[in-house]
């Protein structure tokens, strides 16, 4: 039998290049929500119905109520 012992490998720091397409991903899928499911009413940015209109079928099919 031998001595060796196995050590653990600690993690690391993450590298940005690793990080940013996640990060992107994340706020574009936010944003994308938000246009579906709250884009309307008090919280809107928008004036108008137009961004209602074109995602109005996105909120039935993610089950947002919109009427």
């Amino acid at each position: 039998m031998s001595n060796t012992a196995v050590l653990p490998v600690l993690p690391g720091a993450i590298p940005v290049r690793e990080i940013l397409p996640w990060l992107l991903f994340g706020l574009l899928m936010a944003l994308a929500l938000y246009f579906v499911g709250a884009e309307q009413g008090a919280t809107s940015v928008f004036s108008g119905t137009d961004v209602h209109e074109w995602v109005h079928d996105a909120r039935h099919l993610l089950g947002f109520p919109c009427h």
